[in-house]
């Protein structure tokens, strides 16, 4: 389930605003039981957009410099759900100054106003959990100047949510929701005066979470690296909260800590981001390699696949690949039709991407960033390796069908580098064709060979095969192989159309090449970014072509120019544009 669709069942939205109700009756906490320490991080150049009045949240801009946030009427759930969060509170701390700090302070009381008597979206546990660790780590930003009156409301606030927590935690869908509301309530449990108690349960109650949602890959259902990123970052605030209140973290909490760490070093590009794959982005500046940091897990690498991703790694360059079937089920709401699809970053320059999520840009462009030819990988006669089913029965839920069941990986060093070797069936349902793919980087980092195939193995895919060229004239069955590039990439056809030249804003030049036998095109493309207002125009590498026989071979290389030097200097510091 998406943790932004509030379209929960009549009987836990009924029993969420009972229980918000009935915290109105619960003493007010006195205090702290000791000076809370702010964990979370924001972005300095979101803060002074909200500052100034921009509004952004769940890909609407509304424009209110004088409004209070909750005299704003939301366009849709998504953004009164992301503004109930408080995750904003971290960009208004992390500008800091009288004006942010004050902007925090009349939207915090102003929410207290609106919704504090239990009244509003924002009475969920994952929004609440959210919301309550903001309002503790940044209680001394928020407190300062205060007089007594309003110090009282807020620590009655922090409690009510406390005890709604203790009693609701169990409402919050399995997963991130249920991290975020188990967390919450430790959380505040440890940090208030007198709500110890409240916290034992939730305790244990997490380390039971750990144990039925973390797998032995240090993975999520969901294969997402950003929700890993962010179950990841939320158990280690959890732990951390309990060594400084003198507490034993339970063994299972912290073996779910260790086994993911390896796991987000491997979906950790060259630059720092994770991949874009399964709903993630690449997680805000820097986040990644904090959270690592902070966990204090000795860095260890992974054997084989993490979370169902592979990763070659050589030089300055990171190639990151998704070897594994998509998820199923309840799980796949915000899956992708991916398998096979790979990124490649070049020091600080991602080169080669995947679309990503659209879900902040409406319902279309969130079908659009999950079908297969948005990702850097093959695709028949524009089909999908997984298709999108109806809507799950009162909800906007669409999970995925049709998907690939049979995807053998090997990797495996070679003379001159590292490959990784895959396929998967999901062409066989309609075309009787596995694609195949092979990737081969250099030990220096510079060159990236790959090598797809179309192939019809078992003589029932023969025939399958047969059928789809009857029903195409004897033409051939369509495909392209895409490479989409990232915004950043200066691209343009060179060599009489035979080759693509690439250039990063580093100086590095990368040049792609094939074997002549598929039709070369640089087509328009975009980038699906939520921090950004509207899709991001970029370019992609098309290599179109024709499957005549049971097995078609297509050869391809991506690698720097013999001008580009081995080490390159890239100091220059990107500055985030918010509103573009």
């Amino acid at each position: 389930m998406s943790r932004h669709d509030r379209l929960a069942s009549r009987s836990t939205r009924f029993m969420n605003r009972l229980y918000a109700r009935l915290s109105r009756r619960q003493p007010a906490a006195t205090g702290f039981v000791s000076q809370p320490e702010p964990r979370t991080i924001g972005s300095f150049a979101r803060g002074r957009q909200l500052v100034a009045g921009n509004l952004l949240f769940a890909g609407y801009l509304v424009e209110s410099p004088t409004t209070g946030l909750w005299d704003v009427e939301a366009p849709d759930t998504a953004f009164d759900a992301e503004r109930n969060g408080f995750s904003w509170l971290d960009d208004l701390a992390s500008v800091g100054d009288l004006p942010a700090r004050e902007k925090a302070q009349k939207w915090l009381w102003g929410w207290i106003d609106s919704h504090g008597n239990g009244g509003g979206l924002g009475w969920s546990p994952d929004l609440t959990g959210r919301r309550v660790i903001r309002w503790i780590n940044h209680a001394l930003f928020l407190l300062r100047g205060q007089d007594k009156e309003a110090s009282e409301t807020f620590y009655h606030s922090l409690s009510q949510q406390t005890w709604f927590l203790s009693h609701r935690w169990k409402g919050a869908s399995p997963g991130l929701p249920r991290f975020e509301a188990l967390t919450g309530l430790i959380y505040a449990g440890l940090a208030l005066e007198g709500r110890e108690e409240l916290a034992d349960p939730a305790i244990k109650a997490l380390a039971q979470e750990c144990q039925q949602q973390i797998d032995d890959q240090g993975g999520l259902p969901t294969r997402n690296p950003e929700e890993l990123l962010e179950v990841f970052t939320l158990l280690s605030w959890a732990a951390a909260a309990l060594h400084e209140a003198g507490r034993t973290v339970p063994p299972a909490h912290t073996a779910a800590i260790e086994r993911i760490a390896p796991t987000l070093r491997t979906l950790r590009h060259s630059d720092g981001g994770l991949a874009r794959l399964h709903g993630g982005g690449r997680g805000l500046e820097g986040w990644l390699d904090h959270a690592l940091a902070a966990s204090h897990v000795v860095e260890s690498k992974t054997d084989g696949l993490a979370m169902g991703y592979a990763r070659l790694s050589a030089g300055r360059s990171s190639v990151i690949i998704d070897a594994s079937a998509p998820p199923t089920g309840a799980a796949s709401t915000n899956a992708h039709a991916s398998t096979l699809a790979f990124e490649l970053t070049s020091g600080r320059r991602p080169l080669v991407v995947n679309c990503g999520s659209g879900e902040a840009f409406g319902v279309e462009w969130r079908r659009a960033g999950r079908a297969t030819p948005s990702h850097s990988t093959l695709c028949i006669e524009g089909h999908s390796s997984a298709r999108l089913s109806a809507p799950q029965k009162g909800t906007s839920h669409e999970i995925l069908i049709e998907s690939p069941d049979q995807v053998p990986v090997e990797m495996s060093e070679i003379a001159n580098g590292f490959r990784f070797q895959g396929g998967h069936n999901g062409f066989d349902r309609h075309f009787g064709l596995t694609h195949a793919r092979s990737l081969e980087l250099s030990f220096d980092g510079r060159s990236l060979s790959g090598e797809d195939m179309l192939l019809a193995i078992e003589d029932e895919s023969k025939h399958k095969f047969d059928k789809a060229m009857d029903a195409l004239s004897l033409g051939g069955v369509g495909f392209d192989i895409r490479l989409h590039l990232h915004p950043e990439v200066d691209a343009a056809l060179d060599l009489g159309g035979s080759a693509v030249s690439m250039a990063l804003r580093s100086g590095e030049i990368w040049v792609f090449r094939h074997d002549g036998n598929c039709e070369l095109k640089l087509e328009p493309s975009v980038y699906l970014e939520k921090t950004r207002l509207k899709p991001r125009a970029t370019k992609q590498i098309i290599l179109s072509g024709r499957a005549m026989q049971y097995a078609t071979r297509i050869r391809w290389t991506l690698s720097k120019a013999q001008e580009t030097a081995i080490a390159v200097r890239d100091l220059n510091r990107d500055d985030p544009e918010i509103f573009d």
